[in-house]
């Protein structure tokens, strides 16, 4: 009897779709999806992750949070132009963020931190130099 009411409620309802529909249905909309929107969506996601990677203190990881700007910066030019803006600017408040929380120094600003292009703070880093990359 069981088996019968847990079949009973595999049925569509009335009005609602099968699943063979359900499944066309995904299929449609998979051959509409674009690579560049998907890479569009996981720039903003590794974006918004780096920024809690720098801003919070309790999830604060400087390594994590160059990885993602980095990744950010590799894959900006693979979007639609109309995006690239706004993500640059993005990455570019992000770099400004890290480099802020990088000079805290040790204690400061929390573990897994490493100097961009794997420098690290000692007396052969160029006097000026923030460690901020630049778009190249």
């Amino acid at each position: 009897m069981a088996d019968e009411e847990q079949r009973g409620s595999e049925q569509p309802k009335e009005g609602q779709p099968t699943e063979d529909e359900m499944r066309a249905q995904l299929e449609e909309e998979i051959r509409k999806v674009r690579v560049e929107d998907v890479v569009l969506q996981s720039v903003v996601s590794i974006l918004n992750l780096s920024a809690r990677r720098i801003a919070k203190e309790d999830e604060r990881d400087l390594g994590q949070a160059k990885v993602g700007i980095d990744a950010g910066r590799a894959l900006v030019d693979l979007v639609n132009p109309e995006a690239q803006a706004q993500l640059r600017q993005a990455i570019s408040e992000l770099q400004v963020l890290y480099a802020k929380h990088a000079g805290e120094g040790p204690g400061e600003g929390g573990g897994g931190e490493e100097e961009p292009g794997g420098q690290g703070s000692g007396p052969e880093r160029p006097k000026g130099d923030s460690g901020l990359w630049t778009p190249g």
